[in-house]
């Protein structure tokens, strides 16, 4: 109980507090690290390009969803950490996007631009996964004070893109499987939970319109 305590009030001890933001960036770099290590010992199945970028996909959505959780969260704990880390989750977010994006690019398209482009009109759900990266990059690149700085009001209604980009994700995930729709259909689920729980604050207050 006492360790718990000290996890949920980690302002009041500077132990913890030191350390948490580097133990949450070591530990969202695992998944990326353990797939590589799959990758470089043949150990992702039968068809391991497939497997590597389908992975970094879903990791890419789980973390877009943890961060839209972190406002809720501290909600609900009444702490401020959760706002601390959100940055550096969203930001892995797109790491693990990139990483998704340029494993089908380089190992899957070996750089065939023409069968690329061909597959973004063709194939919806790779039309609608590339919309959601091209609407990351731009909270990717303004995720830093200074340019919560410079777009003021504008940074807050220029983030509220992450909610469109989510919905892309999980639709861009349903229609890439084939039959099984468990996880797809998980999380949806959260997505939806998200939203609602942010739909009375929209309502509310602008000054309390933060992602």
């Amino acid at each position: 109980m006492l360790l718990y305590y000290s996890f949920l009030r980690m302002d009041a001890v500077p132990t913890i507090k030191r350390i948490f933001k580097p133990t949450v960036f070591i530990l969202c770099l695992l998944p990326f690290a353990w797939q590589v290590w799959l990758l470089l010992n043949d150990s992702l199945g039968a068809n391991p390009i497939e497997a590597f970028t389908r992975h970094s996909g879903e990791w890419g959505l789980r973390f877009l969803l943890i961060t839209l959780a972190m406002s809720p969260l501290r909600r609900v704990l009444q702490q401020a950490w959760p706002l601390r880390i959100r940055r550096m989750l969203g930001l892995y977010a797109f790491f693990y996007v990139c990483v998704h994006l340029l494993s089908y690019i380089v190992l899957d398209q070996f750089f065939d631009w023409r069968e690329i482009l061909a597959d973004i009109i063709k194939r919806p759900f790779i039309t609608i996964g590339m919309t959601a990266f091209l609407l990351l990059i731009p909270l990717a690149v303004t995720s830093n004070r200074y340019m919560m700085a410079k777009l003021g009001k504008n940074w807050q209604r220029l983030h509220r893109l992450v909610y469109p980009i989510a919905v892309c994700g999980v639709v861009h995930y349903f229609w890439l499987v084939k039959a099984d729709y468990y996880w797809p259909t998980i999380y949806a689920v959260i997505l939806v939970v998200l939203l609602m729980w942010r739909l009375p604050v929209w309502c509310t207050s602008p000054s309390n319109k933060s992602r």
